[in-house]
């Protein structure tokens, strides 16, 4: 060693060596967390929380429960807190408010007018205090919204699936069937070319309204979907549309209204009728007035 302090020519570096360890090393990126991705698929069930230990992607043209329709990152103040957002909050009904437009807009159309039902899934605890802020819009088809249907394992994305309006998902017409007490016991859809007796006709908003309890919360909600029937079938919305039709409101649950989701599915109902074509339309003549 001493030899190749003192002379430094007779104990050069090997031919490509310059004795420097680091300056042909590009600088190592950042560590980042976890993110999942839109526009995919999987099989687990929904979850709102999602640890990165059952995350898994698969290809949408294989049996899955669930779709990813976006991706979102939460906004200060919520970003700052020091866990998720809790159910109920400002922050978790910004989210939903986030991916219902997001959903409609993956989807191609309206999504409440379809057999689809969404949720946000957001980080676990733990990735939260780690850094992540992302949370998840997911999209899932359900077998029936009016029968407390179960999930569908479909094949195929939901990516523009409402566009043409030509969907399987889209809600239609049904056989409302009643039991002892005068109740709807189910109400399966049915193609409006078979016997039926109620129709989907479109989306109420009950906007600054509470979540009905009783008869007078049910009767405005009533109310604003008759509104719907009138012009769905083209007839007069005045005193008497009361007897022209029936009709069925169905908001979503109490959970999803405490996230802002205020969209009330109407049906026009005529019990004991036997219909077998859409009523879109059709007119005073299709939907007369009846006194009894």
């Amino acid at each position: 060693m001493a030899a190749c302090l003192t002379l430094l020519t007779a104990c050069g570096m090997p031919g490509g060596v310059d004795g420097d360890l680091t300056n042909g090393w590009s600088a190592m990126e950042p560590a980042t967390g976890f993110e999942p991705t839109a526009g995919t698929c999987h099989g687990a069930n929904f979850d709102p929380i999602g640890p990165r230990a059952t995350y898994e992607e698969i290809d949408c043209k294989l049996r899955h429960r669930t779709e990813t329709v976006y991706v979102g990152t939460y906004d200060s103040p919520v970003a700052e807190a020091d866990e998720p957002p809790a159910d109920g909050s400002a922050g978790a009904k910004a989210a939903y408010r986030v991916c219902d437009e997001q959903a409609t807009t993956y989807l191609g159309g309206q999504w409440r007018t379809a057999r689809i039902w969404i949720g946000v899934t957001h980080p676990s605890k733990a990735a939260w205090s780690g850094g992540a802020r992302w949370f998840r819009c997911e999209a899932l088809e359900l077998s029936s919204v009016e029968d407390d249907g179960a999930v569908v394992q479909r094949v195929g994305t939901l990516q523009n699936v409402l566009a043409d309006g030509s969907s399987d998902l889209l809600l239609g017409c049904y056989a409302v069937a009643m039991d002892s007490s005068g109740a709807i016991a189910n109400m399966p859809g049915v193609a409006c070319s078979a016997k039926h007796n109620a129709e989907f006709v479109g989306i109420w908003y009950a906007k600054n309204l509470d979540y009905p309890k009783d008869d007078k919360g049910w009767r405005t909600f009533h109310d604003g979907c008759r509104t719907l029937v009138a012009s769905y079938v083209n007839v007069p919305n005045d005193k008497d549309l009361q007897y022209r039709t029936g009709v069925i409101s169905l908001p979503g649950s109490s959970d999803v209204w405490a996230l802002g989701d205020y969209g009330v599915r109407c049906y026009l109902w005529l019990d004991g009728a036997d219909l077998t074509s859409t009523l879109k339309g059709k007119g005073a003549k299709s939907l007369p007035i009846q006194y009894k």
